[in-house]
């Protein structure tokens, strides 16, 4: 496994798993031509921020960690209770921001309006089945978003984070959350990769008579 500086987790055995809503390819490509906007309006010559895979765009609803695979079928047990318990949903992004602020970010973002409810419901959901299977409570409160770089150590970031909330404001992209997904992150060689190792659809909306 490869150690990257900084890593919590560099030498702890296991594969590095999280729970996910992924993007649709319609709503990918809106963000993909938000970030070539963004990427575009550099100077120059600028160093860059860290931008994610815009293949696998997601939004991570809980980063469980290195997990041994005598462990993986539990996690996936955990995604489809959540999942199962749940009801298809509408979510929007709207807006752009950083963590923990524009001055220095370490991270930049999209922000997500519809919906935001009902992803911090299935993230409450999907942490009560982990609890029940033997993983620690997350206690850090979940703010929903969809993380498009990462800054921290970039001095350009505080540029890069003005020009994505400029360009972000009028952004409104919509689809319908159907399943969620258990991915593999994959590190070394450029940014990591998102490798999908289960899904679990949501409860399909009942027609109204």
């Amino acid at each position: 496994m490869t150690v990257r500086h900084g890593d919590p987790f560099a030498g702890i055995p296991g594969r590095r798993i999280f729970a996910a809503v992924p993007l649709p390819t319609e709503a990918r490509q809106r963000v993909e031509s938000l970030v070539a906007e963004v990427r575009a309006s550099a100077d120059p010559g600028e160093r860059e921020v860290r931008w994610v895979r815009l293949d696998g765009l997601h939004v991570t609803l809980r980063f469980i960690g290195p997990t041994l695979d005598g462990r993986i079928p539990a996690a996936v047990e955990a995604i489809e209770a959540a999942a199962a318990g749940v009801a298809c949903f509408s979510v929007g992004l709207s807006g752009a921001g950083a963590f923990p602020g524009p001055i220095r970010p370490r991270a930049l973002w999209v922000g997500i309006e519809t919906g935001a409810t009902e992803l911090t419901e299935l993230t409450r959901d999907l942490d009560r089945e982990l609890t029940l299977r033997g993983w620690p409570t997350e206690e850090r409160p979940f703010r929903p978003h969809l993380t498009l770089a990462r800054s921290d150590g970039v001095g350009t970031g505080t540029r890069t984070a003005a020009r994505l909330v400029e360009a972000a404001a009028e952004l409104d992209v919509r689809w319908t959350v159907d399943r969620l997904v258990l991915y593999e992150s994959l590190t070394g060689g450029g940014p990591a990769r998102y490798v999908p190792l289960a899904e679990a659809a949501l409860r399909s909306v009942e027609p109204r008579s």
